[in-house]
């Protein structure tokens, strides 16, 4: 990927303070990209934008709560205000929300998985959309899963719900707002060696039958799948749009 492929564009990361936001908001920033950051945890951004700035790239930190709608404008004002505008949305944050047998599910469990994962993104796209239409178009890219895409796994309802809701937003975002040059995407990762992913894979042998289901025998690391995020966001996927991008290391195909 040309390490100019963002110049002058300006960008908004969210779960930017571990995992693939992170390891994103440092390959877009390497790419030209100005940067708003934002997770939970202001120690954990700062330390990214010193990282960013070190290495001779912009980028502000902003935390909060992406279930908050009050967070969304904010990153966009920000954005507006810092840089100038918005072109690309990389809507990430997530959480694996409640686990366990779905009778046992709470009801506020469902919800704050829901909230975290699918009404975080209609709350990122209600504020980032008119930002990118003001600058010609853009790029919004969410976070998906495999789950509950190419394949059931038990214990995981809520999460998979949540995320499968996510491939029907981008589709009618991509439709809707495809005539005026913004692309919409999301990216369905496999297994990842994230904090989320150890939570699943938190014993040698966890690990071992998780790198197992790929067709790759492994799980990646974040920067492979920021790697497909820079695509998305960048020109040279100029034609794509409204596609669920699997890059799951054959997790979806594999029966060996």
């Amino acid at each position: 990927m040309n390490t100019n492929a963002l110049t002058n564009k300006i960008a908004i990361v969210t779960g930017a303070s571990s995992g693939i936001g992170r390891a994103t908001a440092k390959l877009f920033a390497e790419a030209g990209a100005k940067l708003v950051v934002t997770a939970r945890r202001q120690a954990e951004l700062d330390a990214l934008v010193g990282e960013i700035t070190s290495a001779g790239g912009e980028a502000v930190a902003h935390a909060g709560d992406i279930r908050e709608e009050a967070l969304a404008k904010a990153l966009v004002e920000i954005a507006t205000a810092k840089f100038g505008g918005l072109d690309i949305g990389f809507n990430n944050a997530g959480s694996l929300g409640e686990m366990g047998p779905t009778p046992h599910v709470s009801l506020q469990g469902w919800r704050d998985t829901i909230d975290t994962n699918l009404t975080s993104a209609f709350l990122a796209a209600k504020y980032q959309l008119p930002a990118m239409l003001a600058r010609g178009g853009g790029s919004l890219i969410f976070t998906g899963t495999f789950v509950g895409h190419t394949a059931g796994m038990p214990g995981l309802a809520a999460y998979a719900a949540s995320k499968a809701g996510l491939v029907g937003l981008t589709q009618a975002l991509a439709t809707e707002f495809g005539p005026q040059g913004v692309r919409v995407n999301a990216i369905l990762p496999g297994g990842v060696d994230t904090p989320m992913g150890r939570v699943v894979a938190n014993t040698p042998e966890a690990r071992n039958f998780v790198e197992g289901l790929h067709a790759l025998k492994r799980i990646a690391a974040p920067e492979e799948i920021a790697r497909s995020v820079l695509y998305l966001a960048s020109d040279a996927a100029s034609f794509v749009t409204g596609t669920a991008l699997l890059v799951d290391g054959g997790v979806s195909i594999n029966r060996t």
